[in-house]
């Protein structure tokens, strides 16, 4: 792959959620990131700092109606949209010569027949589901360093995979019954009007959702094959919490006869993840907190084995606008054009 640019020029389509937002966030500290392009049909002219006051001294952009011709002259543009959108232009703009990075779900899942029946619709560019690679960096690196098209991974399934990861590579754990129950807060839903996102709905309440199938579980079972190397069988819970941001995924595990101690286990994962600079391996013991991560672009594992049955049980946190969203998004885009895997990412978590 050719040499970066020394400037990238940015694209984004559908900068007017909360994944453009944190986007754009993150974008403003990058040392060689520039956004030049930023879409969206319904605030066509607002400018960028009247929406996002928090952006105010950082960009002087308004938004715009997509063009294709405009986010031709981009190094890279993201999709921060809803399903279905990404598809429809999509072979257009790799005609162009652009590389994307998709945030919707529209190519993480490789079947189209399987996304038809989660999605409730055909897919629109069955074609490109063979050729775009699932952006979880650390199981694809090498793939997407020459990726044209990158399908950024969802955020419960970007917890739960990088939780399971080393136990899956290892054999040592039954892939039949695998469950993970894991915790969002509410920015997870979206920035739309919705009756159970009103805070009088939300607050100070905590829910399940989505028990008998939600839309992220054939992409986990998916990636979880792909690292265990066979099919995977995961009871996937999902819960609504009553906080803006944030994951929690408590993953249970069955020992097996393979399985060795847990200080072993334990080893295993500081080792597997030494060398990855957004997963931290916590001491044994340990039980981490959303807080952790608010706002950085870090996966917190902690492994435990309660009362020493037969029963891993593993901590997974990730913020799940930036480790499930935008933040990996931008991991992505440096690992495409080999910059530094960090730049623009070093921020600590936010505490309180």
């Amino acid at each position: 792959m050719a040499s970066a640019p020394s400037r990238l020029r940015i694209g984004i389509v559908g900068g007017t959620g909360y994944t453009g937002v944190e986007l754009l966030r993150l974008l403003a500290a990058h040392p060689q990131a520039e956004v030049v392009a930023i879409t969206s049909r319904s605030e066509d002219g607002v400018a960028v700092a009247d929406m996002f006051p928090n952006l105010r001294g950082h960009y002087d952009l308004r938004f715009s109606v997509p063009d294709v011709k405009l986010l031709a002259s981009c190094d890279l543009v993201f999709f921060a949209t809803p399903h279905n959108v990404a598809m429809k232009m999509m072979p257009e703009l790799l005609a162009e010569k652009v590389r994307v990075v998709d945030l919707s779900a529209d190519f993480r899942i490789r079947d189209a027949g399987l996304w038809s029946q989660w999605y409730g619709e055909p897919h629109g560019c069955p074609e490109l589901l063979g050729e775009a690679v699932y952006g979880l960096p650390e199981v694809n690196r090498t793939k997407i360093r020459d990726a044209r098209l990158v399908a950024c991974p969802g955020c419960y399934p970007t917890s739960v995979q990088l939780g399971l990861l080393p136990l899956l590579e290892n054999g040592w754990t039954d892939n039949n019954r695998l469950i993970s129950n894991s915790a969002s807060g509410i920015s997870g839903a979206g920035r739309q009007a919705k009756v159970p996102m009103l805070m009088a709905e939300a607050s100070d309440n905590f829910k399940a959702y989505g028990v008998a199938g939600h839309r992220h579980l054939p992409e986990i079972e998916q990636g979880l094959a792909d690292i265990a190397g066979g099919p995977v069988n995961l009871t996937f819970v999902p819960h609504l919490l009553p906080m803006i941001r944030g994951i929690h995924s408590t993953i249970y595990a069955p020992v097996t006869g393979k399985t060795p101690a847990l200080k072993d286990v334990q080893a295993a994962y500081e080792a597997r993840y030494a060398d990855e600079p957004f997963v931290d391996v916590m001491p044994a013991g340990s039980h981490p907190e959303t807080r952790f991560v608010k706002g950085a672009n870090h996966c917190r594992i902690a492994i435990h084995q309660p009362q020493g049955r037969d029963l891993l049980v593993i901590l997974s946190v990730i913020d799940n606008l930036t480790k499930g969203a935008a933040g990996q998004a931008v991991q992505n885009m440096n690992i495409m054009f080999g910059l530094p895997e960090n730049a623009g990412l070093t921020g600590a978590a936010l505490l309180p």
